[in-house]
């Protein structure tokens, strides 16, 4: 198996829903164990944006994801904001990898600044000083000097900036290809399998004539 194994994700109260669902799916079928973190506003997004409607306990809301992605049991933990015992608030315990997707501009902010007032950000807090892997995916447009100078922080940090910017070159004919298109370039740099995007060049024909 390459890429980790486990891997803590983290929704916030961007628009973008699509990409952490679809992340998680994707996740769960490569058999990763997946720890799940989800604002209270990023709950509102989801039910605007999508037809899904997570129950609002932090149990009801691991049954249903495990039911909703065909997650083996115990596969999905979901942990409340709140829930300072859970792995993810650890050096000694969290995952080896921890993306936000969506990433709100409030989250980045906090976790530039090291907040630490909610189980997102105490667990983002953990991934920067154990020198872990860290993704965010922010959705904003357009971007102020705050956000811009917030990511510039981060990155100098080791954090990896991929904003939710798909390309076209791979000529997406549905809005899944190209929410694909963003989860793929999360997946490649988790370096976990995935078959949604050749990488560019893969199916590149040279013509001699």
């Amino acid at each position: 198996m390459t890429g980790p194994e486990r891997i803590t994700l983290a929704m916030t109260g961007a628009s973008g829903a699509q990409y952490g669902l679809r992340l998680l799916d994707c996740l769960v079928q490569e058999d990763r164990e997946v720890h799940f973190l989800i604002s209270k506003a990023a709950q509102l997004v989801m039910a605007t944006e999508t037809d899904v409607t997570l129950p609002g306990k932090p149990q009801a809301m691991q049954a249903f994801l495990t039911e909703y992605t065909g997650a083996s049991a115990a596969q999905i933990k979901v942990y409340g904001k709140e829930d300072w015992m859970a792995p993810p608030a650890s050096g000694s315990s969290a995952p080896s990898a921890m993306v936000v997707v969506p990433c709100s501009t409030g989250t980045l902010s906090a976790i530039a600044t090291g907040a630490c007032n909610n189980l997102i950000e105490r667990a983002a807090d953990v991934t920067l000083k154990e020198r872990r892997q860290l993704i965010l995916v922010p959705r904003e447009a357009p971007y102020s000097s705050i956000h811009l100078e917030n990511m510039l922080k981060l990155s100098n940090l080791g954090v990896t900036i991929l904003p939710a910017s798909p390309g076209f070159y791979h000529q997406p004919q549905t809005l899944d290809d190209i929410v694909d298109f963003v989860v793929a370039r999360i997946l490649n740099l988790l370096d976990i399998p995935q078959d949604m995007l050749p990488r560019w060049g893969e199916h590149h024909m040279v013509n001699d004539e």
